[in-house]
C-alpha cells in the first residue's frame, strides 16, 4: 500500500534528485523508497564483513574492461 509523504528539502537538492532519478529511469518516488529500504534492511541485518573484503571494496574501477584486459594477456602470453 502506497501512503503520501510531505518532506521539505533544499531546492537545489531536489533539481539535482530529479535529474539523477532521470537519468537512471526511475521516478523520484521510487528512488527515496528504495534508499529507504536500503537503510532499514541495513539496520536490520547487520552482516559482518571481514576486514580483509572492506578493504578491497571498490578496488576495481567501474570501468574496468575484463574482456579486453584478457585478450592482452593472452596476446603477450602467446607473441
Amino acid at each position: 500500500m502506497n501512503t503520501k509523504l510531505t518532506l521539505n528539502l533544499n531546492k537545489e537538492i531536489i533539481e539535482e534528485a530529479k535529474t539523477y532519478a532521470k537519468s537512471q529511469s526511475v521516478s523520484l518516488s521510487k528512488l527515496i523508497e528504495n534508499y529507504l529500504n536500503s537503510l532499514t534492511r541495513n539496520s536490520k541485518s547487520k552482516s559482518t564483513v571481514s576486514p580483509l573484503v572492506e578493504s578491497l571494496t571498490g578496488i576495481i574501477p567501474s570501468e574496468y574492461d575484463e574482456k579486453n584486459d584478457y585478450r592482452d594477456y593472452i596476446d603477450q602470453k602467446y607473441s
